[in-house]
């Protein structure tokens, strides 16, 4: 049987490192379009959910002809609400509308170099028996070998134990690149997304992993699409 899906793009309206960044033309268009076009590339208005606080960002996404079904309440709309009780929000409205879905796909509109291909597959490759599948690029930033911490004495000893001489020879670690988490309902009834322990990553590359959350990386972000990325 086919699931159903829900696509939820959360877009608070207070934002510090790059202030209303996610109506903020980047390449000509408002940074949250860019989610909104992969969106829709799969799936039907009715299953897609911006989820904001904000009335410019509601006017916005409208202007597109993408109807926001509610103002988020202001107690999800601060600098510490969670992504979880956002994502719950969402779930709970659809579901006081006789709608049920089987799956959540979260798309952050801080990613505007992900793809419809990306999203595709990371959905592909989610099973029954998987809380989450989330897209994830290789760190640089090695603990094993690069990060390291301050012990009882002060002094900088390795994040993450190893005998390793050079960083090649260090296991490969991931981080969130923040771009698509496919998410089972189920799972996010009962606990947080980092309580899951069924995940499974969907590896994306560094340029289409970029997540806009400084200046710097809204220049990175004009400077990549100045090369056609």
């Amino acid at each position: 049987m086919e699931k159903k899906i829900l696509y939820v793009i959360p877009a608070r309206g207070g934002s510090k490192g790059v202030p209303g960044k996610n109506i903020k033309l980047l390449g000509g268009k408002p940074l949250i379009y860019y989610s909104i076009e992969v969106a829709r590339a799969l799936a039907n208005d009715e299953d897609i959910c911006v989820s904001t606080d904000n009335i410019e960002i509601k006017e916005m996404v409208e202007q597109a002809g993408l109807k926001v079904p509610f103002l988020r309440p202001p107690e999800l709309a601060l600098d510490n609400s969670g992504t979880y009780e956002v994502l719950l929000h969402a779930v709970n409205y659809y579901a006081a509308q006789a709608k049920q879905y089987d799956l959540l796909v979260l798309l952050q509109p801080t990613s505007p170099f992900r793809k419809v291909e990306h999203v595709k597959t990371a959905i592909d490759n989610w099973d029954e028996n998987i809380d989450m599948v989330v897209s994830v690029k290789e760190t640089k930033a090695n603990p094993y070998y690069l990060l390291f911490e301050e012990n009882e004495n002060g002094f900088l000893i390795n994040s993450k134990e190893g005998k390793f001489t050079n960083r090649q020879e260090c296991p490969v670690v991931y981080e969130y690149n923040g771009a698509v988490y496919v998410i089972k309902i189920d799972a996010l009834l009962k606990k947080p997304l980092n309580a899951f322990s069924k995940k499974k990553k969907y590896l994306m590359n560094e340029e289409s992993s970029l997540d806009i959350d400084t200046q710097f990386d809204w220049k990175f972000a004009e400077f990549l699409l100045s090369l056609g990325t």
